[in-house]
């Protein structure tokens, strides 16, 4: 059968921008293994009697099967996918999707209040219906947020509408199925808040970046069952009065005051006034609530506060149900941390980040409408009696993208770690992929975005939110002669931040949009974007004699790293230069490539021949005529790895290894070098090293911050002190994401999960076994259905691995440490293996295990004790020196009196320890 049928990624989409159309879907269930034919048909009828596409190709791709037919605007059209397999068994799918108003021009106008008016405006219009109803659309907007209600009931589940665009270019309308609303005597009721467009926004904090006037526009489309049809249109038929918003704000939050509807309210005619931005068709997905969290505990702090733990870091909301007199005043205030027991945010800078309700006596559930939080602590002031755990909820809000990749493994903390980066991600995709949700900021950092990227795609169905993000990025590129900024919104009178990394998002992401969902349209229409970026950086280059290398401007570099001047800085100190001129390297790579696949031959052969004038560039400029690295950093090694611009691999290998055991392997990297670290490692044989960083508990690392309590993604390594207290506030996030790329190596080598063909339809499986995490469980629903990867260590030694391949797809198996080690070809269904491997996975430790481990374990101090007395000795004297050696190191210290049999014997025991 067929299941997940989309068209351009959307499940059943109304009223969306829907350019190159097209249709995938996803086979369960089938008899046969692979797809021999599919068939693809659209209709106006759902009973598909009339068609208006009709095709049948054996090179339909189940990632995009292109559908080319004329479209007409506020029409629904049925699409039928009917496949054959291979065996003969057929499977059918339907979907639809409803067109927007398109080209066709609104009838309504955009209403706005007067300009004196500076309250929060209710607009309101009623209307009779006196026929029968086939069918109603509401097509709406409003700026800077709309929240609409028909007949008392919310219209649709959506918050935060219209969503973040470039209002100064555009402004999205969104498309409402209300027929089941609708009534004889009908009210429709809009109210508007502040949101990005006229509220407090950007690193300035200042108002009204795009506009300072509340308006909206609404058109409601009735059919009737007489085949007629009537429009009601925004127009100054509409009134409007004050509403109970009496501020909204992203950063500050909101304040509720039902004691304003019982004063007297004078309903205004509205006036016409138009935004800049033209009104186009929605590209953002619905942001919706998502996940309800309960209070873990309620807390009476040293200050006699009430604080609710939510027990999770998150973005969005808390609801309560009120019953509270007239008069009564709710403060709820937002935190992340509690500190020497006390409610606490002054992280949040100048976010006021505070949600107030003014009760007149109703009863009802109270939320904000324009604002969210991101949070786990709330302080609640005002509130009537003792509060109990059921009295609030929370709601935690995103763009409406499903999970679609798991992880389990044996090592509860690097479970907890895999929830910490899901969650990360869950806060910061509330329409555009941000930087943080709590703080004065929460703006759209490509960086950020650009190092997450892939982890993203495996945790969750990403493509239509990234076909939005990639929009917005265009938008405002053509702005700025090729830039794709550091940050978008560009607010800077100075204009955008020019920055490798951060603009190379413009090749990076569409790369790995093309690797996870394999279609080559998105890639096609990301094309002038990759194009622009690294034309714009070859042009500036060219202005100054053409150094084929992009070591000019001032750029970002390895952010946050722990190597620069302090701990504190925020510029690492790898050489930015050498960093952005290999980024410029893999972009221009990147775009050659996306031209070889698109056909664009005389792109592809000036931008291979670029790319080789960039890489000789790099190899004149920062490597040694030995061909040693002269930027002698962790990140500056794993660059190079991740680029593959090297004169000698082992060199660039030997480096790192060096910087690690003179870094007493304490990780240095910042936005750059840690995102790629475990991964760069595993893919150039040091999968020791990736696992020991990866497992770390000291300080700096992954797992240090599981252990100090983190629930997401710290924006710092030392976000957090160990006694608790936050480490500074100027620029502090404990739900930033960047840190968290480093799922993408649990996914792509502890699973072992790495694609080979676009869209995951086939993948090399080469699994990275290890002892600590025991065992490891990945599923990932790719775009041709579910991949699930299993394995585990057993008590007799032997490694149990199963792997479940989906419909029409096929995977490399190589088991590790397996006698004949490449098994084959792997084509659907499931297959199971067990066999003893060549080598012990159940031993705690290896040669190169780091004494600083084995010091945490009794059992393996005894044995250092009774076998080497000398080992003991430096080991238990303070000599830190020592806890970065192995037994590895140790056989070359025959100076300091260790004897190599007895170093030997020594590991013969230690491999001996199992758990």
């Amino acid at each position: 059968m067929l299941v997940d049928v989309r068209i351009n990624g959307y499940k059943n989409p109304i009223g969306y921008q829907l350019e190159d159309l097209r249709v995938s879907w996803v086979v369960e269930d089938a008899r046969g293994s692979v797809q021999k034919n599919a068939t693809i048909e659209v209709s106006e009828d759902e009973d598909f009697k009339t068609l208006l596409f009709e095709k049948t190709d054996c090179s339909f791709s189940q990632t995009g099967g292109l559908i080319d037919i004329p479209l007409k605007p506020r029409t629904r059209y049925y699409v039928r996918v009917t496949i054959t397999t291979n065996q003969d068994d057929q499977g059918v799918g339907v979907a639809f999707f409803e067109t927007s108003k398109m080209d066709e021009p609104f009838e309504s106008k955009w209403i706005a209040s007067l300009e004196k008016d500076t309250f929060h405006p209710e607009f309101q219009k009623s209307f009779h219906i006196s026929r029968e109803i086939k069918s109603a659309r509401l097509y709406l907007s409003g700026l800077g947020m709309y929240y609409a209600l028909l007949n008392g009931k919310q219209v649709g589940n959506e918050v935060l509408t219209p969503y973040y665009s470039d209002y100064h270019t555009e402004v999205q309308y969104q498309t409402f199925d209300i027929t089941l609303q609708l009534k004889q005597d009908n009210t429709l009721t809009v109210m508007l808040g502040n949101g990005w467009y006229k509220g407090k926004f950007g690193l300035a904090r200042q108002e009204n970046n795009f506009g300072n006037r509340f308006m909206l526009i609404a058109e409601m489309h009735i059919l009737y069952c007489d085949g007629s049809e009537e429009v009601i249109a925004s127009d100054d038929s509409w009134l409007y009065h004050s509403s109970c918003v009496e501020s909204s704000s992203i950063y500050d939050g909101e304040v509720i005051n039902y004691l304003q509807n019982h004063q007297e309210k004078e309903w205004t005619k509205p006036e016409y006034i138009s935004p800049e931005g033209r009104l186009v068709a929605r590209y953002s997905l619905p942001v919706v609530e998502k996940d309800e969290l309960s209070v873990k505990d309620v807390i009476i702090t040293p200050k006699n506060e009430t604080v609710l733990d939510f027990g999770q870091n998150f973005a969005g909301y808390v609801s309560f149900n009120t019953y509270l007199p007239k008069g009564t005043k709710i403060i709820l205030d937002f935190g992340e941390i509690m500190q020497d027991g006390c409610f606490y945010n002054a992280n949040y800078r100048d976010a006021k980040s505070q949600f107030v309700y003014i009760s007149d006596g109703r009863q009802e559930c109270v939320k904000p409408h324009f604002t969210y939080f991101g949070f786990r602590y709330v302080r609640v002031t005002g509130w009537l009696g003792s509060v109990n755990k059921d009295d609030f909820k929370g709601h935690a809000i995103y763009s409406d993208m499903p999970t679609t990749g798991h992880i389990t493994t044996g090592h509860e903390k690097i479970n907890r770690l895999f929830l910490n980066a899901l969650w990360g991600q869950k806060s910061n995709f509330i329409d555009f992929p941000t930087d943080c949700p709590q703080r004065d900021e929460r703006l759209g950092w490509t960086g950020d975005a650009q190092v997450f990227t892939g982890t993203a795609c495996f945790n969750m169905y990403t493509a239509p939110f990234y076909h939005k993000f990639m929009h917005d990025l265009r938008v405002e590129q053509e702005k700025y002669d090729g830039i794709v900024p550091g940050v978008i919104p560009v607010l800077d009178p100075n204009g955008p931040i020019f920055s490798s990394i951060w603009g190379d998002i413009a090749t990076f992401l569409p790369t790995e949009l093309y690797e996870h969902y394999g279609d080559q349209t998105t890639l096609r229409q990301a094309y002038p974007m990759m194009k622009d970026w690294v034309d714009k950086i070859t042009k500036e280059d060219q202005k100054r004699g053409q150094q084929y290398l992009y070591n000019f401007g001032n750029q970002l570099g390895d952010w946050l790293a722990l190597d620069g001047r302090t701990e504190q800085s925020m510029n690492g100190g790898t050489d930015e230069y050498y960093i952005g001129s290999n980024y410029y390297a893999m972009s221009v790579q990147k775009v050659a490539n996306a031209a070889l696949l698109l056909g664009y031959s005389d792109d592809a052969s000036y931008y291979l021949d670029l790319y080789d004038h960039i890489c000789q560039a790099i190899l004149h400029e920062y490597f040694t005529p030995s061909g040693r690295l002269s930027i002698d950093t962790q990140t500056g090694y794993l660059v190079a790895l991740y680029s593959g611009i090297y004169p000698n691999r082992e060199k660039i290998i030997e480096g790192i290894k060096t910087r690690f055991y003179k870094d007493c392997y304490k990780l240095k990297g910042g936005f750059v070098g840690a995102p790629i670290m475990c991964k760069v490692l595993a893919e150039n044989g040091l999968s020791d090293l990736a696992f020991y960083f990866l497992l770390n508990e000291d300080y700096p690392g992954w797992l240090h911050c599981v252990d100090l309590g983190a629930t997401t993604i710290w924006e710092r390594w030392n976000s957090v002190l160990d006694d608790g207290h936050l480490s500074g506030t100027m620029m502090n996030s404990l739900n930033h994401y960047a840190y968290g790329s480093v799922i993408e190596f649990l996914y792509r080598d502890v699973a072992g999960f790495k694609p080979l063909a676009p869209g995951c339809q086939k993948v090399e499986i080469a699994p990275l076994i290890n002892q600590k995490i025991k065992h490891m469980h990945m599923t990932y629903d790719s775009p041709y259905g579910q991949w699930d990867i299993s394995w585990q260590i057993k008590d007799n030694g032997k490694l149990h691995v199963s792997i479940t391949i989906p419909f029409n797809a096929s995977a490399t198996l190589i088991l590790p440490c397996h006698p004949k080690g490449e098994i084959g070809t792997l084509t659907s269904g499931t297959h199971v293996f067990e066999y003893m491997p060549v080598e012990d996975f159940r031993a705690r430790y290896t040669k190169k295990t780091l004494f600083n481990d084995m010091m945490k374990d009794p059992e393996a101090m005894k044995i250092i004790e009774r076998m080497s007395p000398l080992l003991q000795y430096f080991l238990t004297t303070g000599n830190e020196d020592f806890y970065y050696e192995s037994l590895d190191t140790l056989m070359g210290m025959s100076y300091l009196g260790f004897k190599q049999e007895e170093v030997i014997a020594l590991g013969h025991e230690l491999v001996k320890l199992h758990d």
